[in-house]
């Protein structure tokens, strides 16, 4: 039973901080350390969890990701009005080919240095500096909605996205301030960073798992599915309700609690 409350927290701290701007990669090496869960055995875990959290945002956006593919959803006549305005999938190729690439050359330093809860807790804060900082310097819009994101503009969000290899910092707190730098609206940021946030989960994953899928074995089966499951669910509403509180629910609010969070736990750290 202790296994699979386990499974039960780790899957609801995935889910809920997968895709919003406060690192889900450091939420969890934090609660990692509190319940006691490291090792290979809670990394493989954390790769399965976190393709249940993808799964949610793709189905979430599943019009989008085929229409992005080349698979026809809509009007055709739409589609070939303004061709060079609809995005499509050199946008996101733009957009995640510089992190793909860094992260590749730079993953064992990554591994082996960066993911102590220390390196963690400075990312989280570094990460909502830049956050704010996004969000002050916001610069004119260029691109209101998603449709007008240029390829220049995505190629420099994913330059961003780059900031994201350091664990903590977060993904989506990255590109979407890195968007409001580059002239793309608060909304078609954070749409544009989700939608990216597939093929990268997805090949960052992928990649994971064929280097630890051995440390798998048939007694971790229900242990797995149960964080599985659980991380779906709760990203799927943790997505579902952030976009709905788009409006009223900026970037400053994630950073102040990501610094708050900073606090706390170095706290733990040096009395525990």
């Amino acid at each position: 039973m202790h296994d699979y409350l386990i499974a039960i927290i780790q899957g609801i701290v995935e889910g809920i901080t997968e895709f919003l701007p406060v690192s889900s990669t450091g939420h969890q090496v934090l609660a990692g350390e509190l319940l006691g869960f490291t090792g290979e055995k809670a990394a493989t875990f954390e790769i399965v969890i976190q393709l249940g959290a993808i799964l949610a945002v793709a189905i979430i956006y599943w019009r989008r990701l085929l229409s992005i593919l080349g698979i026809g959803i809509g009007n055709s006549a739409d589609r070939h009005t303004h061709p060079l305005q609809k995005l499509n999938l050199l946008h996101v190729i733009m957009a995640c080919l510089p992190a793909s690439v860094l992260g590749l050359v730079l993953h064992s330093f990554i591994k082996n240095y960066l993911f102590s809860p220390y390196f963690v807790l400075a990312g989280l804060v570094l990460g909502g500096a830049f956050m704010l900082y996004g969000e002050k310097k916001q610069v004119a819009v260029k691109a209101e909605s998603i449709d007008q994101i240029s390829y220049k503009q995505a190629f420099s969000i994913g330059l961003f996205q780059c900031l994201s290899l350091w664990p903590g910092f977060s993904r989506s707190g990255a590109t979407i301030a890195g968007g409001l730098l580059t002239g793309t609206s608060y909304k078609a940021s954070t749409h544009f960073s989700f939608l990216i946030a597939v093929p990268m989960l997805v090949a960052a994953s992928s990649y994971e798992m064929l280097k630890s899928y051995n440390t798998l074995t048939s007694a971790d089966t229900g242990f797995f599915i149960t964080g599985f499951v659980v991380a779906f669910v709760v990203a799927m509403l943790a997505v579902v309700t952030f976009l709905k509180l788009l409006d009223k629910l900026k970037l400053a609010p994630f950073a102040y609690y990501r610094f708050g969070l900073a606090v706390v736990f170095l706290g733990y750290l040096l009395f525990h």
